[in-house]
């Protein structure tokens, strides 16, 4: 590992470039203007830093940069820094080799300006020593200072917060021209003259900057009504397109934002309040402010603009025009905090306290599911009171006995205009059961409220969750407006469960290392089944047959991933015994992050899934959901690596290492291997067998002795068509039957038409469409053509590897479909998908 040499630019490895072990952003205050038509997003970012007790080694290595493109910088009438691209690489750090460097995560952004800022007019009226010159300020007194505001009690979390914003907007120092900075492809770095520790470097600058419309952590484009929009978009490059951050997991912050958008937008946001939007002044914008109290990495911030709506309870009967959007779902308003500056209406500070209990139906909670209409299993029987927090102080819902009967948490649904309906069947009235039955589970909802968005065509996943914030893709919801029963529902509903889940396994605990992904998505895949059967409230024999039924797609899933991917590509814990280590500065390299081909594999989901399979077969179903809630009980607002929830669970459960199964045995057999366990190789035997999947069976039998007769009979047209009773399928069952009928060699048209026909295939959900399109391509069923060309254009989360399967098929119509599809959303789609699938077109 050499993340302070060098990069070269042709590895599929992401740089973090940070030097986190060095110092720390411990707060970000952004102030933020959102221009739609400009697609660019322009304003300031203040960074409240603190210096790491141990600082590591400080040389020339925390400053060598990517050859090529470089910069320098050029004062300025007003003793700033701006930046002007010259041909010498080496020449910021040769300036000065000795003087100590902030490293900051950064790509496609334009930073015009780096300022260090003035705390004076707020730090005087505590108390604290104001300037001890005419040109500089006392570097001990504004580190007292800004140690001050870090050690504020979480009681104290308004006063902070207000504090902090009062900085943020304080001015840049007289002598700001002594910050130089200096840009390159991965990360910002600034200086301050003279200094020469992070001990010494200025605890507050302020950084002003532009995105770029092509900026990979954005996406600039329209949704399914044909407006302008923008959301943040999860890339594997995370958030350092929108802002400079730290992104190593370990740099948890807390963060303000302060958003200017257009009128008619509305603004969602990661934060535990939900905003109220102010006028700003005279102009046709209004400022949205959110703030969260609980550290997070700078990864999780998610940012979404648009013309949505919110998703009303009840069907919309008003014209469209007058459909009600979130700007006018109001909160209460907190005292002012005495004592300090007060600030305009809208800051992060005017909602009302945090800690009351809410129930399903109270402010801006619009489904009409109360929580009466609940009865969910409680899995709790396992609570520990002896483990206590064991994070740093904040405002933390886990010790609020009121947070813990808070079964449903306040949430909202936006989407366009045209999806209101759909959202609101398929979505709105899901997201109250599907919450109550996460905290049937798992306990405490980690945060007070939750929006769901769905999001434009083009988004690269089916879902995605952030803190207080969930995006889901168009494909999730029902082909037509669904009906109540919750079994047509499957993917919408499992998904959100999915989503959910990431609230406890993802966001709440974290990985400590990006390359351990599957303890975010191995864990949400494990729970969406649990979560999602409990929503439905299946009795335990029908929920044990649904769980081995997935458990088979899955392991066909998995089976094909592997046998069609690189063998590097397969493994849960790609650093092995190196997994969570660091350079002396903090920076690190995640492998394959930029791998276009690893955006789109599942290994992490379902290797880590079955992972967890493994383990419940050992102790039992109820005792693994109980020692979740333990764990997350012990590691919440913590980073964790694979060897935390292992050696814990071994521990729980000694008896498992007189078995034999040690930690060791588990990296071998589970995380540091590409392939399929052996234990995987015997179960996949047991799954096969399972009544659901024998059904299933049965019916593939019918449709293959109906091929044949028709083939046979395709002579002889003037005998009678003898009648088949089809048994009626679950979406599950239908993949599964869709699955089977894939590894048939030939199917007739008349059985391409017939289960067309009878299973109403273009109205199932996108799981099941997007088996049907795989048949209609093997066996050229021109007839559904169509079919395969509207999952291309509406499924666009889903539809990437139908492109392959047009081109390999070498048939020219096919082909044509594909590249016409393509030309039709190249402009909207993610750009890793894009590249991709331009890869198996051209």
């Amino acid at each position: 590992m050499e993340p302070d040499g060098d990069y070269n630019p042709d590895t599929d490895d992401l740089p973090l470039r940070a030097n986190t072990n060095h110092i720390l952003v411990r707060h970000y205050v952004l102030d933020l203007t959102v221009c739609l038509d400009k697609k660019i997003i322009s304003g300031s970012i203040v960074l409240f830093l603190e210096p790491c007790s141990a600082e590591g080694t400080k040389t020339e290595e925390n400053v060598r940069h990517e050859a090529g493109k470089s910069a320098r910088q050029e004062p300025k009438k007003d003793g700033t820094v701006f930046e002007s691209h010259i041909q010498d690489p080496c020449l910021f750090q040769a300036a000065n080799a000795e003087e100590f460097t902030l490293v900051l995560d950064c790509c496609d952004l334009d930073v015009s300006k780096v300022e260090e800022v003035d705390t004076d007019s707020v730090s005087a009226p505590l108390g604290f020593p104001s300037k001890v010159a005419s040109e500089e300020i006392s570097v001990g007194s504004q580190a007292d200072f800004i140690q001050h505001l870090f050690s504020m009690p979480s009681s104290q979390w308004r006063e902070r917060h207000q504090l902090f914003l009062l900085c943020s907007r304080s001015p840049g120092t007289q002598n700001g021209g002594l910050v130089h900075f200096q840009t390159d492809r991965w990360s910002l770095q600034v200086r301050k003259a003279g200094v020469t520790s992070a001990q010494g470097f200025p605890r507050i600058i302020r950084i002003y900057y532009e995105t770029r419309p092509l900026g990979g952590s954005v996406r600039w484009t329209k949704d399914q009504d044909n407006r302008e929009c923008v959301y943040t978009a999860g890339s594997p490059i995370n958030n350092r397109a929108l802002f400079p951050c730290q992104e190593p997991p370990v740099a948890m912050s807390t963060w303000q934002a302060r958003v200017r958008a257009p009128s008619d937008c509305v603004v969602l946001m990661s934060g535990e309040e939900q905003a109220v939007p102010a006028k700003d002044g005279d102009t046709d914008f209004l400022l949205w402010n959110y703030y969260v109290t609980m550290p997070m990495p700078a990864s999780t911030f998610t940012l979404a603009v648009g013309h949505w709506c919110e998703v009303p309870a009840e069907s919309p009967s008003a014209p469209e025009k007058e459909v009600e959007y979130g700007a006018d779902c109001c909160s209460p308003n907190a005292e002012p905090v005495s004592g300090l500056p007060q600030i305009e209406r809208g800051s992060p500070l005017q909602p009302g306290s945090r800690g009351e209990a809410t129930t399903a139906d109270s402010l801006c909670c619009r489904s009409s599911l109360g929580d009466e209409e609940l009865s969910l299993t409680d899995y709790s029987g396992m609570v520990d009171d002896s483990i206590s927090c064991s994070h740093g102080d904040y405002p933390c819902r886990f010790t609020e006995r009121s947070a813990w009967s808070q079964r449903v948490v306040p949430h909202r649904v936006f989407s366009p205009v045209c999806l209101l309906q759909k959202a609101q069947m398929g979505v709105l009235k899901l997201l109250p059961r599907c919450l109550a039955a996460a905290h049937a589970i798992l306990g405490v909802h980690p945060f007070p409220r939750l929006d769901v968005l769905i999001v434009p065509a083009g988004f690269s996943s089916l879902g995605m969750a952030s803190p207080h914030i969930i995006f889901l893709s168009q494909s999730v919801l029902c082909k037509e407006c669904p009906s109540s029963q919750l079994n047509k529902l499957s993917l919408t509903g499992s998904r959100i469960c999915h989503e959910i889940a990431h609230s406890w396994f993802g966001l709440v605990i974290g990985a400590r290392d990006w390359t351990e992904e599957w303890i975010s998505e191995g864990f949400a895949t494990f729970l969406e089944d649990i979560i999602w059967t409990q929503a439905q409230q299946l009795p335990l024999p029908q929920t044990a047959e649904q769980f081995d039924l997935q458990a088979l797609l899955r392991w066909r899933r998995l089976y094909d991933e592997l046998q069609n991917s690189k063998e590097e590509l397969q493994i849960l814990r790609p650093n092995m015994e190196r997994t969570g280590q660091v350079s002396d500065t903090g920076s690190s390299l995640v492998k394959h992050a930029l791998n276009p081909d690893k955006s789109f594999m599942q290994v992490h989901y379902l290797k880590g899934y079955f992972l967890l399979r493994f383990l419940a077969s050992e102790v039992g179903d109820l005792q693994l959901i109980d020692f979740f809630r333990l764990f997350v009980k012990k590691y919440h607002g913590q980073l964790v690596l694979s060897q935390d929830f292992l050696q814990m669970f071994l521990d729980t459960f000694p008896n498992m290492e007189r078995k034999g199964l040690t930690l060791r045995a588990i990296y071998a057999d589970w995380l540091d291997r590409p392939g399929i366990p052996e234990w995987l190789h015997e179960r996949s035997t047991v799954w096969s067998q399972a009544r659901l999947v024998e059904e299933v069976k049965a019916e593939v039998v019918k449709w293959i002795l109906s091929s044949r007769s028709h083939q046979a009979k395709s002579r002889k047209r003037k005998r009678t068509e003898s009648k088949v009773n089809y048994k009626e399928l679950t979406a599950d069952q239908l993949v599964m039957l869709l699955e089977l009928l894939l590894e048939e060699s030939e199917l007739s048209v008349s059985s391409m038409r017939a289960l067309q026909k009878t299973y109403s295939l273009q109205k199932q959900d996108a799981e099941v469409r997007h088996r049907w399109c795989e048949l209609v391509i093997k066996h050229a069923y021109s007839q559904a053509y169509c079919d395969v060309e509207h999952f291309l254009l509406q499924d666009q989360a889903m539809g990437v590897y139908l492109y392959g399967e047009l081109m390999v098929q070498e048939d020219p119509e096919q082909q044509a479909l594909a590249r016409r599809c393509l030309a039709l959303v190249q402009e909207e789609m993610d750009q890793s998908a894009r590249r991709v699938v331009e890869e198996m077109i051209l």
